[in-house]
């Protein structure tokens, strides 16, 4: 299945990425960019954007990115096994854009960094990467081949 634009394979709606906004404006085996409008639905008590958010933008983006190439070489996808997000600017409300790319896109696992730049000055207000393990088979399928009795793969 693809959305709406044909470019993006998925298995499912992705609510996550609804509740935080992120839009994906391209997709390339070695660049992903991205935007997010920040807003009060991103603040944390102090009325900035929450870390929780920077984690979860890092990790929307770089996902997108090493998922797109592990299906073009042939894998079922990828989960993310490792987050590491710097905070380095507070950010209350505008325009961020997001720029993530590979830093190894091996035949098991990738790493991808992620920098969030505010779109206003350019500004660097967080950066991150995230591990990656490529998938032979993704956990939904391999739930249903073993309620089916099929053996195979790893526990």
């Amino acid at each position: 299945m693809t959305d709406a634009e044909g470019a993006r394979p998925h298995v499912g709606a992705n609510r996550w990425n609804e509740a935080i906004g992120v839009v994906i404006d391209e997709v390339r085996d070695d660049l992903v960019r991205a935007h997010v409008e920040a807003g009060p639905r991103h603040h944390q008590p102090y009325g900035v954007v929450h870390g929780g958010a920077w984690c979860s933008i890092v990790e929307e983006v770089a996902s997108t990115g090493a998922g797109m190439l592990a299906l073009r070489r042939d894998g079922a996808g990828v989960l993310g096994v490792s987050n590491q997000t710097d905070f380095l600017r507070s950010h209350s409300t505008g325009r961020l854009e997001v720029t993530a790319r590979p830093l190894h896109a091996g035949r098991r696992q990738q790493l991808w960094e992620v920098r969030i730049e505010r779109a206003s000055d350019g500004v660097l207000v967080a950066r991150g990467q995230v591990r990656f393990q490529v998938l032979d088979e993704l956990p939904g399928a391999r739930r249903e081949r073993l309620a089916r009795g099929e053996e195979g793969g790893a526990p």
